[in-house]
């Protein structure tokens, strides 16, 4: 059987990575975005071929959300599980020198409100069919908050995002429904080495690397593993 895969941010380093691999072995992927994302999503579909699909959300919401999921259906079959990579980054300035609330609240919407949205569309689809697997995508700031030293709001933003993810497996475990996190260091990709050109990456993380830990996530091979929080730190 193919299991289908719902993935935000399927156009990044992160989740093209992710739908590289799991194209490979064997699953069907849908790759849901913003119209923004749409000359990418169709890029991936050239290279990907039938497996995988880009679906666009009319906007950020929950009823939208309920649209892409039954065009999905429709193309693909029914969900199995989905990986939430989508977010955002803002930084650069201590909480207390930050004289109004516009990073607060953007990092808010893209990081924990996108993936809230998306929880609400996918689960009762997962609950009711009693089976599937979700993994979103935290920050090792949440483990090291101290890491996240001039960028608080995308740090809780990131917390809160796990939190969620943590109390919801509790709420679906019994419908052999499952969802974990993944906490990822610096990824090493081609726009994180352009901001930081001075920086020592021989410690960042690999997106294939926190792919394969999300693939595994996704499997029956984690069929046991709920509710976990797995850091993927590569040497940083």
């Amino acid at each position: 059987m193919q299991h289908v895969i719902v993935i935000t941010g399927a156009v990044g380093a992160l989740g093209s990575s992710l739908s590289r691999l799991l194209v490979a072995r064997g699953y069907r992927v849908a790759g849901v975005g913003l119209r923004r994302h749409e000359e990418r999503l169709r890029t991936l579909e050239q290279e990907l071929g039938a497996a995988f699909a880009g679906f666009l959300l009319e906007d950020d919401s929950t009823a939208a959300w309920g649209t892409a999921l039954g065009a999905v259906e429709s193309r693909l079959g029914s969900v199995f599980g989905a990986a939430l990579i989508a977010g955002g980054w803002r930084g650069g300035r201590p909480f207390h020198e930050e004289r109004d609330e516009d990073t607060w609240r953007s990092m808010l919407d893209e990081n924990l409100e996108s993936a809230q949205r998306a929880l609400r569309a996918l689960l009762p689809r997962l609950v009711a069919q009693r089976a599937g697997s979700v993994v979103v995508v935290g920050s090792r700031n949440v483990e090291r908050p101290w890491s996240g030293a001039g960028a608080a709001p995308y740090t809780v933003a990131k917390s809160a995002v796990v939190a969620l993810a943590r109390v919801v497996a509790a709420e679906v475990l019994d419908a052999g429904v499952r969802v974990n996190a993944v906490l990822p260091s610096t990824i090493d990709t081609a726009q994180n080495r352009a901001a930081m050109p001075a920086a020592d990456t021989t410690g960042w993380v690999k997106p294939e690397s926190i792919a394969a830990v999300i693939e595994f996530l996704l499997s029956e091979a984690a069929r046991d593993v709920s509710g976990a929080v797995l850091p993927v730190y590569g040497r940083a």
